[in-house]
């Protein structure tokens, strides 16, 4: 059998970072060979492992990325922005390949993702749920037939804790939706409404967000017509499913050229 893939992950004390922990471990193709947290994080010198809630992996959470006699194949980042933004300096630096699931991301710093992408094979994407990839495709051919006729609008729900709003996510689909139509999203998206709003206006995806208690995640994309209303939804009950897909992702670009991917290239929806 050929040696597992080596990979680090950054933000390991993180909901999702343990999770990654775990989904890595429990694949056989794949092995945690760092765990990184912030310098000032309590969990510095914690095995990997039991941090994650499974037995010790023998890798000691780092600050550092220190690559000894192994170099990493694959880095999976699903930090904030800045920090991702950070391992990705390193990446480029030590030509490693990156999975990237952070979101909130400035115009700028995707700039930067994208500069990377000249040098390493990146893969982007705000969600790597197997699901929501799939839910991409079916709203291309959804808003595809069933065009402006019909009003549109993209619900989507998260644990308290996340800080960006709408979800990385939930752009993602309108961005799609936007593009099925032919126009740009931030020509039709409407994010907030409050009072006196007077009538809709044909055209236009609105956003609602909900932030509450442990919810993991929830789309819903609904396409209203007359006397009939279309739902494309996703609800995930597990950030196994996310992590599992980064997984994925991260043995995938092990053939890949430099370049910058999304999950879509990853299951071969596109």
């Amino acid at each position: 059998m050929a040696q597992p893939i080596q990979i680090v992950i950054n933000g390991a004390g993180g909901r999702m970072g343990r999770t990654l922990i775990g989904a890595c471990t429990e694949d056989e193709d794949t092995a945690v060979v760092a765990a990184l947290e912030r310098h000032d994080s309590s969990l510095l010198g914690s095995d990997a492992g039991e941090l994650a809630g499974i037995p010790s992996i023998g890798v000691a959470v780092a600050s550092v990325l220190e690559c000894g006699e192994v170099q990493p194949q694959a880095w999976i980042d699903f930090t904030l922005p800045d920090g991702a933004i950070n391992g990705l300096a390193q990446c480029v630096e030590k030509k490693i390949p990156m999975v990237i699931g952070t979101t909130g991301f400035s115009a700028e710093q995707k700039q930067k993702i994208y500069q990377a992408g000249q040098t390493i094979p990146i893969v982007f994407a705000p969600n790597m749920s197997v699901g929501v990839n799939l839910c991409l495709s079916l709203l291309r051919t959804a808003a595809g037939t069933l065009d402006d006729d019909y009003d549109i609008e993209i619900i989507e729900a998260h644990h308290r804790h996340k800080v960006d709003a709408p979800s990385g996510t939930a752009i993602r689909m309108g961005e799609v939706v936007a593009e099925s139509l032919g126009v740009k999203l931030e020509d039709v998206a409407v994010y907030a409404r409050e009072g006196n709003t007077g009538e809709r206006k044909k055209g236009t995806i609105g956003f609602e967000t909900i932030r509450a208690g442990d919810i993991v995640g929830e789309h819903t994309v609904l396409f209203a017509g007359s006397g009939e209303r279309v739902e494309i939804v996703h609800r995930a009950s597990s950030r196994l499913t996310f992590a599992r897909g980064a997984v994925r992702a991260a043995i995938w670009l092990q053939n890949q050229s430099a370049g910058v991917y999304d999950m879509q290239d990853v299951l071969s929806l596109n």
